[in-house]
C-alpha cells in the first residue's frame, strides 16, 4: 500500500513538530529494578535462528535481561546478527525490557527497513509509557515508506490515547479505515478506547456499535474505558447489555464491574459481582481478588475487605496497597500501620502508594517521629522525594505540628501548588493564619499560582484572622482568575465577610452567584446569626424554603443560634420541630445548638432535656450547657456539671472555663472564682486569655476587693485590653471609687474613643456620688468627640413576631393600651411598697420628672405589651440591649408578685427570673 494519503500527509506534519520538542530517548535499562539478571533454565547455546528465537522468548517471560543479551553476543560471534528475523526478535526482546538504546542501534544498522521490529519498537514504548517516543517512531515508518500493519496501527493509535491527541487519533482513523483495517477487532478495539480516553464517548460509542463480530475484549475495553472516566452508572448498564447479548463476562469484566461499583459505593451490585466470580471460579484470579479488596475497602465494608485480603496466599504490592488504603480511608489508622509493618515483614517492598497511606496514618495519629523514620527510609531507598510523596510528606509534617521540618522540604520541592495548598492548609488548621498568608503572598509573588483550592484555603485564614481588607483582596483575586462563581469559593467569600462583619458584601456574593444551593444559604444564614441579625436570617431560611431546598443539620444549627440572639423562643421551638421532622437530632451539632438556644431564650427546663438527648456529648455540649446555667444565675449547679464533666474524661477549654468563671462571678463566688482560675494553668494546661482576667477581675471588683483587682490587672502578662478595663470601670461605679473609675475610664477612652459605654459608666459613677458637674463634662466630651449614646433596645416575641420598643417609645400600633397598662401597674405598685429609685438617673433635673422617665424605659413597655397580648398566666421573655436598670429590676419584682406572672429578662449580662417578687439573681448582677 501507497502511504501518500492526505491524512498521512498531515500526520507526517504533525510529528515533524513533535520531533522537535522531544528527543528519543536512549534509555539502557528503564525498568531495570524490576528485571533479574539471572539467565533461565536453557543453556544460552546458539544452533539456528529457531533456537534464539525460542531462547528470546524465556528471556522475556522470565525477565532475564542479562540472559538475552549474552544470546545477542553469541549471534554476533557466529555472525548471525544481521539475519532479519533473528534482528526482529532482539528488537522485540529489547523492547519489551525498556532497553531502547540497544533497539535502536539494531534497528539503524540494519541495511533495510523492517516492519516488525518497527513495530516491537513501537509497541515496547506505549508499553514503557512513552508515548511521544512511540509518534516519533511512527513517524520514521512513515518517511522509510513502509506499509503499515494492524500492529503498527493499534500501538500508535494507543500512543494517541496517551496523550490524549484527538486530532492526530482522527486523522489515523482515516488513514485505518483507507488502508482496510478499520473489520479488524484489534484494531477496532483500540480506536475505541482511544476516542473514551480522549473524551469523545458518543464517537467511542457509535464505532462500537459498529464492530460486527464484539468480543469479550471489545466490551471489556469500552466498560473500562468508562469506569477510568467515572461514569460508573453507564459502565454498569453496559455490562447488562454485554450479558444480555449472550457474551460470557471473563475476570476482567468482573473486576471493571467492581471499580465501578466502588465509585458508585453499590455494595449491593458489588457483592453480586463477587458471586459471579465465584460462579465462574475467578475469585482466586489475583487481578479479582485486589479489585474486591478496592470494592469494599471504597463502599465501606472494611471487614469484607480484609477477609478477601486474608484468604490470598501471596498477596502482591497492589492487594497490600488496597487493603492499607481502605483502613486510612475509613480513619482505622492504627491497623493500616500494623498492615505496612506485617507488609515489611513479608518483604514485600513498598511503593509510593503505600508510603502515601503511611504518611497519611501518621499524619491523623501525630506520630512525627514515625514519619521522619519513613521518611528515610523513603531517602534511602529511591534518593529523590518525587511531588506526589514530597506533597503527602509536607502534609503529614504539618499535621504533626512539625511546621520547620514542612517547610524545609517544601523548600526543596520544585513549585508545586498541591504541596503550597497543604502547607496553607496545614498552618490553617493549627491556628497559624497569618503565616498561612505570609507564605501564600510570598509565593505568589514568585509565580506559584493559585486554584480554587488555594483561594478556599486562604479565605478560611483571612476568616479566622477577620481580615477585612485581606477579604476583599482575595475575591479581586478570584475574580481576576474566574473562580468567583465556583461553589465553595462562594460560599468560602460569604463565611469570610461574615466573619469580618463584612455583612453587606457577604449578601452581595451571595446574590451575585448563579447558583444559589443549600451550601450557600446556609453560609449566608450563619453570617446574619454571628452578627445578631437574627430577623435577616429567619428571612433568609423562608427564602430557601420558598426555593423548594430542604434543610440540613448546619442550617438548622445556624437558625437556632438566630433565634438564641433574639430570644426569638416561639421561633426556636419551631425550628426544633423542623430538627425533629427531618431527623436531625441525633447530630450533635444541632443538639449543641439547640442546648445554647433554649438557655439564652430563658428555657433551662428544655435546655437541661435538649442537652440529655445528645448521644456523644463532647466539649461544646457541656460549655452549651454549664454557660446557660451561668447565665441564668445558677452558679452552684454550673460548677457541679462542670466536676461532672471532669468525671466523665472531657477535658475543658478556654470557652468553659469562661463559663465557669461566670458562674462564679454571677453568684458571687469569690473563693470558688479564684481556685478555678489558679488551676487553669496547673490542671488544664489553658494558659488564661484577656476574657479570663476580665471575669476574674469582675469577680474581685464586684465583691469591693478593688485593691487585689488592681493588682492583677497590673500583673497580667499582656496589656490590658477594653473588657478588662470595663471591668474594673464597673466595680469603681458600684463601689463609688471616683479615682479608680477615672483612671479606668482614661485607658478605655486611648483604647476604645468611640464606645458610648464608657462614658455612660462614667457618668453614672460621678452622678452616684452627687458630682453633677463632671456628669456635665462628660455629656459635653461625648458630644465634642461625636460619641453617641448607644440607644436602650427591648424586644418581646409575641405569636412569631418580634415587637421593639426605645424608651418613651410611641410607635407601636397599641401604644394607648401599653401606656394605660403602665398606668395600671404603677398605681398597683404604689399601694405594694414601691418607690422609683431615681438615683441612678442622670439628668439633673426635678424627682417627679426623673420618675416619669424611668416609668417609660423600654423593658417596661416590652413588659406592658407582653402582659396585655399573651395569655394569662404564661410566662413573658424580654430582651434588652443594655443593662437592666436598679430601677426597673426593682418594679419587675413588683409587677410578677401583683400579675402572677413570671417574668424572664435577658440583659447584656445576664438572665432575670422575677417570680413571686424575688429576682433569681438575689439582686446580685
Amino acid at each position: 500500500m501507497s502511504c501518500s494519503s492526505l491524512p498521512l500527509r498531515r500526520i507526517h506534519k504533525q510529528l515533524h513538530q513533535l520531533r522537535t520538542a522531544v528527543k528519543i530517548q536512549t534509555c539502557t535499562g528503564i525498568q531495570r529494578a524490576s528485571i533479574t539478571t539471572v539467565s533461565p533454565k536453557t543453556p544460552c547455546f546458539i544452533q539456528n535462528a529457531d533456537s534464539l528465537e525460542t531462547l528470546l522468548r524465556q528471556c522475556c517471560s522470565s525477565k532475564a535481561l542479562r540472559a538475552a543479551m549474552q544470546a545477542h553476543s553469541q549471534t554476533v560471534g557466529l555472525g548471525m546478527s544481521t539475519l532479519p528475523k533473528l534482528r526482529a526478535s532482539l528488537v522485540n526482546a529489547y523492547s519489551k525490557f525498556g532497553v531502547f538504546g540497544y533497539a535502536r542501534k539494531l534497528l539503524d544498522e540494519s541495511p533495510e527497513p523492517d516492519l516488525v521490529s518497527w513495530s516491537a519498537l513501537i509497541s515496547g514504548y506505549v508499553k514503557n509509557g512513552l508515548d511521544k517516543q512511540a509518534l516519533m517512531a511512527f513517524h520514521e515508518i512513515h518517511a522509510l515508506g513502509l506499509k503499515y500493519n494492524e500492529f503498527a496501527f493499534s500501538s500508535v493509535l494507543k500512543a494517541c490515547s496517551g496523550v490524549k491527541d484527538l486530532g492526530l487519533g482522527r486523522q489515523l482513523h482515516g488513514v485505518v479505515a483507507v488502508a482496510g483495517f478499520a473489520s479488524d477487532v484489534f484494531v477496532g478495539n483500540t480506536l475505541v478506547v482511544m476516542y473514551a480516553k480522549c473524551g469523545e464517548f458518543p464517537d467511542c460509542r457509535r464505532l462500537f456499535d459498529q464492530i460486527l463480530d464484539r468480543n469479550v475484549v471489545t466490551w471489556n475495553a469500552l466498560i473500562a474505558c468508562y469506569v477510568q472516566s467515572d461514569y460508573c452508572g453507564e459502565a454498569v448498564r453496559l455490562f447488562q447489555e454485554m450479558v444480555s447479548e449472550g457474551t460470557r463476562p471473563n475476570e476482567f469484566s468482573l473486576s471493571s464491574m467492581l471499580n465501578a461499583c466502588a465509585g458508585l459505593e453499590d455494595d449491593g451490585e458489588g457483592r453480586r459481582i463477587h458471586g459471579d466470580l465465584i460462579k465462574l471460579g475467578h475469585s482466586s484470579d489475583p487481578f479479582s481478588a485486589n479489585a474486591l479488596i478496592d470494592m469494599y475497602a471504597k463502599v465501606g465494608l472494611l471487614e469484607d475487605a480484609v477477609a478477601v485480603f486474608v484468604s490470598i496466599s501471596h498477596p502482591d504490592i497492589v492487594s497490600w496497597n488496597s487493603v492499607i488504603a481502605g483502613c486510612v480511608l475509613h480513619e482505622l489508622h492504627r491497623t493500616a500501620l500494623e498492615l505496612f509493618l506485617r507488609m515489611k515483614r513479608s518483604r514485600v517492598a513498598p511503593n509510593m502508594f503505600t508510603l502515601s497511606s503511611a504518611f497519611k496514618a501518621c499524619a491523623a495519629l501525630e506520630l512525627g517521629e514515625m514519619g521522619r523514620q519513613l521518611h528515610c527510609g523513603l531517602i534511602k531507598a529511591w534518593a529523590d522525594v518525587d511531588s506526589f510523596l514530597g506533597v503527602a510528606l509536607v502534609d503529614m509534617y504539618v499535621k504533626c505540628g512539625l511546621i520547620d521540618d514542612a517547610m524545609a522540604l517544601y523548600s526543596s520541592l520544585p513549585d508545586d501548588l498541591v504541596a503550597l495548598n497543604a502547607v496553607i492548609s496545614g498552618f490553617s488548621q493549627l491556628g497559624a493564619d497569618s503565616q498561612a498568608l505570609n507564605l501564600f503572598s510570598k509565593m505568589f509573588r514568585n509565580g506559584v499560582g493559585f486554584n480554587q483550592t488555594t483561594v478556599f484555603l486562604i479565605l478560611k485564614c483571612v476568616a479566622g484572622l477577620q481580615a477585612g481588607k485581606v477579604c476583599e483582596q482575595v475575591h479581586v483575586l478570584a475574580v481576576k482568575s474566574g473562580s468567583e462563581h465556583d461553589s465553595y469559593v462562594v460560599n468560602s467569600l460569604i463565611d469570610a465577610y461574615g466573619k469580618c462583619s463584612l455583612v453587606a458584601e457577604a449578601a452581595e456574593v451571595f446574590e451575585d452567584s448563579p447558583v444559589k444551593d443549600l451550601a450557600s444559604f446556609t453560609s449566608l444564614i450563619t453570617a446574619y446569626a454571628q452578627n445578631d441579625l437574627g430577623e435577616e436570617a429567619l428571612k433568609m431560611y423562608v427564602k430557601m424554603r420558598g426555593t423548594g431546598l430542604e434543610p440540613d443539620p448546619f442550617v438548622c444549627s445556624a437558625l437556632l443560634n438566630a433565634c438564641a440572639i433574639l430570644s426569638a423562643f416561639e421561633q426556636g421551638k419551631q425550628v426544633h420541630v423542623h430538627a425533629l421532622k427531618f431527623g436531625f437530632m441525633s447530630d450533635t451539632f444541632a443538639g449543641n445548638s439547640l442546648v445554647n438556644m433554649y438557655a439564652k431564650c430563658g428555657s433551662l427546663d428544655d435546655a437541661g432535656l435538649a442537652f440529655s438527648k445528645i448521644p456523644e456529648r463532647g466539649i461544646v455540649s457541656w460549655s452549651a450547657i454549664i454557660g446557660g446555667f451561668a447565665q441564668h444565675g445558677h452558679g452552684r449547679r454550673a460548677l457541679e456539671l462542670f466536676e461532672q464533666m471532669i468525671r466523665d474524661g472531657v477535658s475543658p477549654n478556654h470557652v468553659t472555663l469562661v463559663s465557669v468563671l461566670c458562674a462564679c462571678n454571677h453568684a458571687g463566688l469569690v473563693t470558688e472564682a479564684r481556685a478555678h482560675f489558679r488551676s487553669m494553668r496547673e490542671s488544664y494546661g489553658v494558659e488564661p486569655t484577656q476574657e479570663h482576667y476580665a471575669c476574674m477581675i469582675d469577680i474581685l471588683g464586684r465583691s469591693g476587693k478593688l485593691d487585689e483587682a488592681t493588682g492583677l490587672v497590673d500583673a497580667m502578662p499582656f496589656e490590658a485590653n477594653g473588657a478588662v478595663w470595663g471591668a474594673l470601670l464597673g466595680a469603681a461605679r458600684i463601689h463609688k471609687n471616683v479615682e479608680l473609675g477615672q483612671r479606668a475610664a482614661e485607658m478605655l477612652f486611648s483604647l476604645e474613643p468611640d464606645k458610648s459605654g464608657t462614658h455612660t459608666l462614667l457618668a453614672n459613677l460621678y452622678a452616684s456620688v452627687g458630682m453633677w458637674d463632671s456628669v456635665v463634662k462628660v455629656r459635653r466630651l461625648m458630644k465634642d468627640g461625636e460619641v453617641k449614646k448607644e440607644p436602650g433596645v427591648s424586644w418581646v416575641e409575641v405569636k412569631d413576631k418580634v415587637h421593639s420598643f426605645l424608651v418613651g417609645d410611641r410607635s407601636h400600633d397599641r401604644s394607648e393600651e401599653i401606656y394605660a397598662k403602665l398606668d395600671e401597674l404603677k398605681g398597683l405598685m404604689a399601694k405594694a411598697g414601691y418607690v422609683p429609685v431615681v438615683e441612678t438617673d442622670l439628668h439633673d433635673v426635678e424627682r417627679a420628672e426623673k420618675e416619669l422617665l424611668l416609668a417609660h424605659h423600654s423593658e417596661k413597655l416590652a413588659v406592658a405589651f407582653a402582659l396585655i397580648a399573651t395569655p394569662p398566666g404564661s410566662p413573658i421573655r424580654v430582651m434588652k440591649n443594655l443593662r437592666v436598670c436598679v430601677d426597673c429590676h426593682t418594679a419587675f419584682k413588683f409587677i410578677s408578685e401583683i400579675v402572677s406572672r413570671e417574668l424572664i429578662i435577658r440583659d447584656t449580662n445576664r438572665f432575670h427570673h422575677f417570680k413571686d417578687g424575688a429576682c433569681s439573681c438575689g439582686d446580685y448582677w
